[in-house]
This record gives C-alpha cells, sequence and structure tokens, in this order.
C-alpha cells in the first residue's frame, strides 16, 4: 500500500530531480536507472533496480547521548523505533545472497516528533569514483556482456585505469573478505553528512555500523542462494542482533564532498548509540518494501555535505521508486 501512496510525490518531484545526474540526459536519473535494470524494459518489474534482493528488519535505536553535543537530533539522546532492510547488490531479486560483491543496510529511524533519519549503508566504506557520470561510466563498464551474459574484465579494468581516483576503493576490495552472515558485517555511509548542534556549530562525519557480533568468514560452500536471509532469521529469532553506530569526524582539508576520498583512520570516533534489531521477515508482503531509503531525508540536526554523488543518489532512488509503483499497479488492474 505505501508504494501506491508515494507515487503522486514521486511524480510530483521526479521532474526535477532527474536534473541531479548533471544536465546532459545521458546522466539524468533516468538513464542511470535504465542502465541498472540492464535497457529500457525491466527484467525484473516491481522489484528496485539496485539491491532488489533483500529482507525486512525492524528493532529500535538506542541514542549513547555522546553524539549529543553535536548535533540537536533528539534520537542522539534517546529510543526510537528502526524499520530496516538488509539486502546484497545487484538487480535481480533471484541472485544468491551468500557470494554477492556488496552487501547492504538501509535504516529508517523515526524520533518522537515523527522525524526520520534515512540511511543507506554498503559494505565498501568508500566510492570507486565521486561524480554521477564517473558512477554512470562505472555501470556501463560492469554491465554483462550480451554474448557471454558476464561483466568483461578487460572492460572493467580499463574502466579502473582511466579512473585513478578509485585506488583506495580498489585497494579495499582486494582485502575485502565476505562473513558468513549479514549480522558481522560492518556497513559505511561512504558519502560525509554534517551535524549542527543546537548553537548552530557543524561538524562534518561519516559513519560505519559496527556488529557485535563476531566476525567469521564465509566458508566455501555449497550455499543456497537464500542463506543469508535464511542465517539472519534463524539469528534473530535466539535474541537480539547489535551494530554501533560509530561517527567519524572530518577535520579540517578533509575532503568532504567527495566519497572516493577516505579521511585518515586517526580521525576521531563517536560512539553515537546502538542499532538493535529483533525482528526480520521476507521483503515481498513486508513493510520495508515499499519504504524508498532516500538517504536526504534528514531529522533537523543533520544535513548533508555537498557531495554530488549523495544528491544524485535521491533522484535515483525516486526513479527506481516511481518505476516499481507504476509496475505494481499495472499488475493489479483488472
Amino acid at each position: 500500500m505505501l508504494i501506491v501512496l508515494l507515487l503522486a510525490a514521486v511524480a510530483i518531484g521526479i521532474a526535477i530531480l532527474r536534473g541531479a545526474f548533471g544536465t546532459g540526459a545521458e546522466h539524468r536519473a533516468s538513464s542511470i536507472i535504465d542502465t541498472m535494470q540492464g535497457g529500457g524494459e525491466a527484467l525484473h518489474a516491481g522489484f528496485r533496480r539496485a539491491h532488489a534482493r533483500g529482507l525486512c528488519v525492524s528493532g529500535r535505536f538506542i541514542g549513547s547521548g555522546d553524539a549529543a553535543a553535536l548535533s540537536s537530533a533528539p534520537l542522539f539522546q534517546g529510543e526510537s523505533p528502526v524499520l530496516g532492510r538488509l539486502s546484497v547488490g545487484g538487480g535481480s531479486p533471484a541472485a544468491p545472497e551468500a557470494t554477492a560483491g556488496v552487501r547492504s543496510m538501509a535504516l529508517a529511524i523515526t524520533q518522537a516528533d515523527g522525524q526520520q533519519w534515512r540511511m543507506a549503508m554498503n559494505t565498501p566504506p568508500m566510492l570507486a569514483v565521486g561524480t554521477p557520470e564517473a558512477f554512470h561510466e562505472q555501470l556501463r563498464a560492469m554491465a554483462p556482456d550480451p554474448a557471454t551474459g558476464k561483466p568483461d574484465p578487460a572492460r572493467i579494468a580499463a574502466f579502473f585505469e582511466a579512473h585513478p581516483e578509485s585506488a583506495a576503493f580498489r585497494a579495499w576490495q582486494a582485502g575485502y573478505q565476505a562473513s558468513d552472515s549479514w549480522a558481522n558485517t560492518r556497513y559505511h555511509s561512504a558519502n560525509a553528512f554534517v551535524l549542527v548542534d543546537a548553537h548552530g556549530q557543524r561538524q562534518p562525519v561519516r559513519w560505519a555500523m559496527v556488529p557485535e557480533t563476531p566476525f567469521a568468514p564465509l566458508g566455501d560452500g555449497p550455499h543456497t542462494d537464500d542463506a543469508l536471509s535464511r542465517e539472519f532469521q534463524q539469528r534473530v529469532a535466539d535474541g537480539p542482533l547489535r551494530w554501533t553506530l560509530q561517527l567519524q569526524l572530518a577535520e579540517p582539508g578533509d575532503p568532504v564532498d567527495d566519497g572516493s576520498r577516505p579521511w585518515p583512520e586517526t580521525r576521531r570516533t563517536v560512539d553515537a548509540g546502538t542499532v538493535e534489531l529483533t525482528h526480520a521477515r521476507a521483503q515481498q508482503g513486508g513493510d520495508c518494501n515499499g519504504l524508498n531509503f532516500d538517504p536526504l531525508v534528514l531529522p533537523e540536526g543533520i544535513e548533508p555535505s555537498a557531495d554530488p554523488v549523495l544528491h544524485a543518489r535521491r533522484a535515483a532512488y525516486a526513479e527506481s521508486l516511481r518505476r516499481r509503483a507504476r509496475e505494481t499497479l499495472q499488475e493489479g488492474a483488472p
């Protein structure tokens, strides 16, 4: 139902939002989503164009109070309900979960006054490139070759060679080892945001969700296609699963508006609170399925940075939702 109710609002805003990907039609949100879905027609109608396979989760956020001096947002000092989604990268809702190259956590934290903080985090702590145009080029380079149905390694290598700013991402990717669960995976904001305190003081931050569950490597398998969903549902049935929201504070001179450039690991961190997940259910029919985890839905006290990729994400998420809503309505039509 939520996906239908949101259709009108998305339709009103989509003309403005499309422009966030640049002035050229080649890099508008509609073109980006076409690339994500493999062409003008959706291969998997009704599903998200990215991170199509996932699991709905819910629980609460418990603010530690340690970030209250940095932001006026009440959630940093109290307890707030959480609705979220755990997912894997890719546009197929049937893709194997365990071996996916990217895992994601999306959350909507709702304050007592109704304001929400929506966040969409991935396993990489940084982006490969820093502009929407370069991101679109990356998507094209990674698209499956029609002759083989698989990405062309030579084409991907050529893209990264043409984009030296991807060095940090490639170094992370080379050393990444997948865990055996969503529960012991670390997730990152990549883009920067700005905390604003009661006096108007501003502090740029990035953050990570640091799992309480100890790391265990993913075994060789074989793994069922829904291995992560099955494992997480069994695990959360035994008790709450927790992550610490760890803020990394920028210092003067740190690149705030480019997600491909990580900050030094020596930067101060603040443990702002705990995400505690207590329930999980399939996304089809789940409360999270129609929710757009737009990272620019923010409560007072948290603001976006000027990172162009961050602002372009809103346009892409809205375009994906618009298409899903239309497809869902068509499917349900008499």
